[in-house]
């Protein structure tokens, strides 16, 4: 029998030969539902439904509660320990196939290991200590003066923090400018990733979608539009740097453009930069990558608080690689008081969206910072520029 082991001279099946944690039960695609209720194949009664196209119940693993019998707990190890090899063995084999989602897989935190003995957590604001002491503040700020150099904002004039995923990021950065702005409007382009218009739900926010170029970049001559149709309110705008489909990257400095041309001054705008996926290829597209005519990329939008930007996140599971969704957060730090309030049971402040917040990461985004990863990965960015102006 496959997966036994001997008992006392009879055999226990330990992996029964019908199992297969990987196996999808085929069902039929369900129709696609857009966010606002309308099907896009047949017709639709508007109302928003939740459709699966894999049910997750037909291959989940039971928790079930432990048996009082020595003999079988050890029968119990094995079963769980030959379940966790076929589970690494899956992520082998999906990893060495993975298409369509923006991670560095290059990464290797051997060296932590001995830290995941730890419950590390960052509760609270990180450049406030509270009462839990097992954190990871030191790395959390140091990661965080490295993105506030990157994008040029004095450390006394930044606030920030690691968050537990890009979404996060964009849930926050649109809350600051509803704090500053609560009669504010939300303008996101219509390719905008979705987790922008969750926050408009979440915050009950009007939010206005301005359409795109063909390639996925906001359209400023209808950004302007809709800019003068509500001009008695102040305007809160997504700018992306990459879209999710086609890594559009608005143009920052002409989104400012059209603000300022259609009577926006600096104090009645605020702008929320979505950086999850190219925040960190941008900075390091350079004039002539390789010193030659012949490879010549043209210099990026420049995304820089010296602009008058409210804040900007990225991801840190995607082009930094790390094994664990994560991402930053960075706005200005006057805008922040609006945000923060006294927590007393932590004797600290909070103006975070979540309460306990990852530990770990922070020190695995601060190990790839001091890496010479970080001198590699500036290469591989124009070397992946470069060969796409070759495909072209």
């Amino acid at each position: 029998m496959v997966g036994s082991v001997e008992n006392g001279g009879e055999a226990v099946e330990i992996l029964p030969d019908h199992f297969d944690p990987t196996a999808v039960v085929p069902e039929p695609l369900p129709k696609v539902v857009e966010s606002d209720g309308e099907l896009v194949n047949g017709k639709s009664n508007g109302d928003r439904e939740i459709v699966l196209g894999r049910n997750v119940h037909t291959t989940c693993l039971e928790v079930t509660e432990p048996e009082a019998n020595d003999d079988f707990t050890g029968d119990k190890d094995a079963f769980m320990a030959s379940i966790l090899a076929r589970y690494r063995k899956t992520l082998l084999e999906r990893t060495k196939h993975h298409l369509g989602y923006p991670y560095n897989l290059d990464f290797d935190y051997g060296a932590l290991a001995q830290l995941q003995h730890f419950s590390i957590n960052n509760l609270g604001d990180p450049f406030i200590e509270s009462n839990y002491g097992v954190h990871s503040r030191q790395f959390e700020v140091g990661v965080l003066d490295w993105f506030a150099r990157l994008w040029e904002i004095e450390k006394d004039e930044y606030w920030g923090y690691i968050t537990n995923c890009g979404t996060e990021g964009n849930l926050h950065g649109i809350l600051v400018g509803r704090e500053v702005f609560p009669d504010g409007i939300l303008y996101a382009s219509r390719e905008t990733h979705y987790s922008v218009f969750k926050a408009a739900r979440m915050y009950r926010m009007e939010c206005v979608k301005v359409d795109t170029l063909v390639s996925g970049e906001i359209d400023c001559a209808d950004f302007k539009v809709k800019l003068l149709a509500h001009k008695d309110k102040p305007a809160i705008i997504n700018v992306n740097i990459g879209t999710t489909v086609k890594g559009a990257v608005d143009d920052l400095d002409l989104v400012i453009q059209t603000l300022e041309e259609s009577g926006f001054t600096h104090d009645r705008f605020y702008i929320h930069c979505d950086g999850a996926l190219f925040g960190l290829m941008m900075p390091f597209v350079k004039r002539k990558a390789f010193g030659s005519s012949d490879f010549e990329v043209y210099e990026a939008p420049k995304v820089s608080f010296k602009k008058p930007i409210g804040s900007v996140s990225v991801s840190g599971h995607k082009f930094v690689g790390c094994p664990m969704p994560c991402g930053v957060q960075i706005t200005r730090l006057e805008h922040i008081n609006a945000l923060s309030r006294d927590v007393e049971y932590l004797a600290s402040r909070d103006a975070t969206i979540m309460g306990s917040r990852n530990g770990h990461a922070p020190i695995f985004l601060w190990m790839e910072k001091l890496s010479p990863l970080v001198l590699e990965q500036r290469w591989e960015v124009r070397i992946v520029f470069v060969l796409c102006i070759i495909s072209d």
